[in-house]
């Protein structure tokens, strides 16, 4: 499965989103990752969490983030909720809101395991 997960930071709402979406188009199963448009990606879900828990979350650690970020919606395997848990650290670290893009491909999974 490919997914995108689109992190963004309000300060004036004081909140931080996470939207995700998902390649679930068959006929795009065999297309190039670096091929695919924004269009190709349907949208699966949005979570949005109040900034406070989530400073207070990134002082706790790592773990405790990624405790936080994981809800009923949007639970992702330990390496991509470890990304997004930096990414989501990264955006906290900077003064100013903004966003971040993260795609992940299973398929890149599955060939780290693979022995060369």
């Amino acid at each position: 499965m490919r997914q995108k997960y689109v992190i963004s930071r309000n300060g004036d709402k004081n909140n931080l989103k996470i939207r995700e979406y998902a390649i679930i188009d068959k006929n795009l199963n065999k297309v190039a990752s670096s091929m695919l448009q924004k269009g190709s990606f349907s949208f699966l879900c949005e979570e949005t969490y109040e900034s406070e828990i989530i400073v207070s979350s990134i002082s706790k650690g790592m773990n405790a983030l990624v405790a936080i970020l994981r809800t009923e919606n949007i639970f992702p395997i330990e390496p991509y909720s470890t990304k997004i848990a930096e990414s989501v650290m990264e955006l906290y670290d900077s003064s100013e809101d903004g966003s971040v893009e993260l795609f992940f491909d299973d398929v890149d999974l599955v060939s780290d395991l693979i022995p060369a």
